[in-house]
């Protein structure tokens, strides 16, 4: 069947039962398939994707007994689907399940080389074979979030007149990167990185299988520790990692064990949508929690991943007020100048002072008295409106004012010991209102021990919040 650059036209045919979808046929020779090499040079990780639900690994939440997809292939019916999930967890392999459970055409397109042009013309060729034949066709297009608006739109009408059952998979979340009237034709599948024991049988199985290395050479667990390892969640690269391993061995080698398997940098998948939003959230959230093991962790995974120090410095300096706030009034001048050494220094070396300020900020005692007085106030304002300023808290600085009475009656704090007095401060109808209520938190607790005695006329001289009394002594 002919094939052209933006896509491909794959027919499920039972006959061909043992081999992969759109794969090349049944294996060769066992000279074409030694060391997991074939004549066309197809990758193992292609050649091993699964030909039924059986061999699909992973994703119960999407695929598993009674979820919607199931109840769907089970029955024949299909509606519109957007697959969504990290690179490596089945997305193409699941679209070319389902077109092998339904009687329909399957033709893929890839939105990185496909324009509206390759989609208006499978939908033309769909419309005749839904006229001629009576027959379905899927659309399956992989990194559909690389289409622009206009590329989307041109597929509602024939998602919505069924012309094309649209198969769509994407690394992205389609919140952000779809537009709302493809979203609301389409059910979204959501897929997860899978877990280490359904990789392993995938590895385990590309060694055995005819599809696979046909038991060319056997694989140690040490080897398939490491290449599940390499792999983290993603079965392409887990398979990868098996095929070069089995290729860089020397000649005649029948063993794999894991010096053959060569560990790379960790592919750390971070983009601008939920990745970055769900670990930011962690740091924050670690940080707040008091665990500078875990807010360490996030840092660096964020830092290693590309993420830009300054925005993680900003995210600091705002959590030093919002979650520590008086508990330890040294966290907010540790953020800023945290965050104005980096600025000074840049990276690598800033690395130390960001580090710096999160393992500082995680071990700080926290309160969020201050947030909770932020919002206590803005009520009051919102509630109560403009009220007027006590007369005695006017300005009284000119001629005018005085002759108005404002100033009369000011309390001067300084003329008192300890520099209170009690004294109106809030508007009349506020009088008595609490927005601002320290904890018993670090340094915070002595605040609010020195405001209940100066209420009580018991104070005494202040203390430091950092416990050092006027001569920098504990």
């Amino acid at each position: 069947m002919s094939q052209d650059p933006s896509g491909r036209l794959f027919e499920p045919d039972p006959s061909r039962a043992g081999t992969s979808a759109g794969g090349t046929g049944a294996p060769g020779p066992q000279s074409g398939r030694a060391r997991g090499r074939t004549p066309d040079g197809e990758p193992l990780a292609s050649r091993m994707r699964p030909r039924d639900l059986d061999e699909y690994e992973g994703q119960h939440a999407a695929v598993g007994p009674d979820t919607p997809l199931r109840r769907m292939l089970d029955t024949g019916t299909l509606a519109s689907l957007l697959f969504w999930g990290p690179p490596g967890t089945g997305k193409t392999s699941l679209a070319r399940v389902v077109a092998s459970h339904v009687d329909a055409a399957f033709v893929e397109l890839s939105a990185v080389t496909a324009g509206v042009r390759d989609v208006r013309a499978v939908i033309d060729e769909a419309g005749s074979r839904r006229q001629v034949a009576a027959r379905r066709t899927i659309l399956f297009l992989d990194e559909i979030h690389r289409f622009n608006k206009a590329q989307q739109d041109a597929l509602l009408h024939a998602v919505e007149a069924g012309t094309i059952v649209l198969i769509g998979a994407t690394t992205e979340n389609p919140f952000f990167e779809l537009n709302a009237p493809l979203l609301s034709r389409c059910r979204l599948v959501q897929l997860e990185s899978l877990p280490e024991d359904a990789i392993e049988r995938i590895v385990r199985r590309a060694v055995v299988d005819e599809r696979g290395l046909a038991g060319a050479v056997e694989v140690t667990d040490e080897a398939i520790a490491a290449i599940l390892a390499a792999g983290d969640g993603d079965a392409r690269a887990a398979l990868n990692a098996l095929e070069v391993a089995v290729h860089a061995a020397p000649a005649g080698t029948d063993t794999i064990t894991a010096e053959h398997v060569i560990s790379g940098t960790a592919n750390l998948r971070y983009d601008r949508g939920d990745a970055h939003y769900d670990q930011i959230s962690a740091f924050i959230k670690s940080i707040r929690g008091s665990d500078p093991d875990a807010a360490m962790y996030w840092l660096m995974r964020m830092l290693e991943a590309g993420e830009d120090p300054r925005f993680l410095l900003c995210r600091l300096v705002i959590l030093a007020s919002e979650d520590i706030g008086l508990a330890d009034p040294n966290a907010l001048t540790t953020a800023v100048a945290a965050a104005q050494a980096f600025d000074r220094i840049g990276l690598p070396e800033g690395t130390f002072h960001v580090a710096h300020a999160t393992i500082a900020l995680a071990m700080a005692p926290k309160s969020n008295a201050v947030t909770r007085a932020i919002g206590r106030a803005r009520q009051l304002v919102q509630d109560r409106g403009n009220q007027p300023v006590p007369a005695h808290l006017r300005d009284a600085h000119s001629k005018a004012g005085r002759a108005l009475g404002h100033g009369d009656g000011y309390d001067y704090p300084h003329d008192h010991p300890n520099g209170w007095v009690e004294q109106q401060y809030l508007p009349d109808a506020l009088t008595g209102q609490r927005v601002y209520e320290p904890t018993d938190i670090g340094a915070e607790g002595e605040l609010a021990r020195r405001r209940a005695g100066l209420v009580a006329g018991t104070a005494t001289e202040p203390t430091n919040p950092d416990g050092h009394d006027e001569h920098g002594r504990r």
